[in-house]
């Protein structure tokens, strides 16, 4: 199977320039991905009638057959390079991002980070309303010029062949690349891993980043944090809010397998890069939540996400074979993942309801002395922009409204 069957960009040179990109799968990988599906050895059932045990075996079933049958790549293929998209090299190493100018002269600049198990397909949704504002209920003033990197080791971007790519060094490269656009001056958002780094990028305080956005807040008091990750009770001094966020964190950390194993192990999961449904299974199982809201629309209940949302996004890991070389940026993270970071340049908070936890208030007051915008959202979990792409706009227009 070829790593990407078509995919066009002049050759590495190790310089600051700017390679035009766009990609296209093999019809051999498609048809070889199809036969994958379709001969998949399936396990028994859950002894149990619900999630208890994981990705249920109908739901699993449901998916890959819809995979089989009916999800058509072609059609992402052509959004994806309907866009303008390039290659780059920073620190030794090819970074793939799309690159979406406004038509509005006065757009402000902003690079949005994914996580995992995401990749550039979750932010296709808000490219439109953000750079293209009046047509999508906004004004000229909300318009955004947008960059959306990938990863290394996810995606287009390359993988690394040495340790050390970190968030911290992610970062890095990020606040190198906005300056490489050409920008002065700009914001940064993230969610999961993307929160994570964009507050690696402010804790770097480049001249030129005003300021970020954070859908996965890194607000945790230490100490509790601690705690609440070896399984301690929560405590009984927290406000409402805080216990709630305090028990929805207590309730994940329940549930963290899939990142220990990739934080230990990841060359283990050698299985994911040769079973599509495999793959499937093991990324779709991010969280409790996000899984039974994804069963839910696999299942046919209208949800934020739909089937063939969900597999565009595999699809994109199984191609480009990224399964292993996205995961070891658990191995390589030395950061806590929820914890107060130390961020002292201006921030916007969106706290979604089904996120990992929900952002109190006051806990994003302490850990931000410089918070310019918090919010809680009616609706909306883990892959915000994914799922909730109306209300995670209109969070961007409101988080950089007085930063622009």
């Amino acid at each position: 199977m070829n790593e990407v069957a078509e995919q066009k960009a002049a050759p590495a040179t190790g310089s600051a320039e700017l390679r035009p990109f766009t990609y296209k799968a093999s019809d051999a990988d498609l048809a070889d991905l199809r036969r994958r599906i379709e001969a998949t050895r399936w396990p028994d059932a859950e002894t149990v009638k619900d999630s208890k045990q994981g990705v249920q075996l109908a739901t699993i079933q449901k998916l890959a057959q819809h995979w089989a049958t009916k999800h058509d790549w072609r059609k992402v293929e052509e959004r994806i390079n309907a866009v303008p998209n390039f290659i780059t090299n920073i620190d030794g190493l090819d970074f793939h991002f799309m690159h979406i100018r406004s038509k509005h002269e006065n757009a402000f600049p902003l690079l949005i980070a994914h996580g995992w198990p995401g990749s550039i397909i979750e932010q296709m949704k808000i490219i439109g309303p953000l750079t293209d504002p009046t047509a999508h209920g906004g004004t000229e003033a909300d318009a955004f010029h947008l960059v959306i990197p990938s990863m290394p080791g996810y995606g287009f971007s390359a993988r690394p062949t040495t340790t050390g790519w970190d968030p911290v060094r992610i970062a890095a490269a990020y606040n190198t690349l906005m300056p490489r656009l050409g920008y002065k001056k700009w914001g940064a958002a993230g969610g999961d891993w993307g929160a994570i780094v964009v507050e690696q990028m402010a804790l770097k305080t480049p001249p030129g980043l005003v300021g970020i956005h954070t859908n996965m807040a890194n607000v945790v008091p230490p100490d509790l944090d601690k705690k609440l990750f070896i399984g301690e009770p929560v405590p009984s001094d927290l406000t409402g809010d805080e216990k709630k966020a305090a028990d929805q964190l207590h309730e994940f950390y329940r549930h963290i397998g899939y990142a220990l194993l990739m934080g230990d192990r990841p060359q283990t999961l050698t299985g994911l890069t040769d079973s599509p449904v495999g793959l499937a299974a093991f990324m779709i199982d991010h969280d409790p939540v996000s899984y039974d809201m994804i069963a839910r629309s696999i299942n046919g209940t209208p949800e934020g996400l739909t089937p063939d949302d969900v597999l565009d996004n595999i699809t994109l890991f199984w191609l480009t074979n990224t399964a292993i070389s996205a995961g070891r940026l658990y191995w390589e993270n030395k950061v806590p993942f929820f914890a107060v970071k130390g961020v002292t340049i201006p921030v916007a908070v969106s706290a979604f309801p089904d996120e990992l936890f929900q952002a109190p208030k006051s806990w994003a007051e302490k850990a931000y002395p410089k918070l310019v915008h918090y919010n809680r959202l009616p609706k909306g979990g883990h892959f915000a922009a994914w799922e909730q792409p109306k209300y995670y706009s209109e969070e961007i227009r409101a988080g950089f409204k007085t930063l622009r």
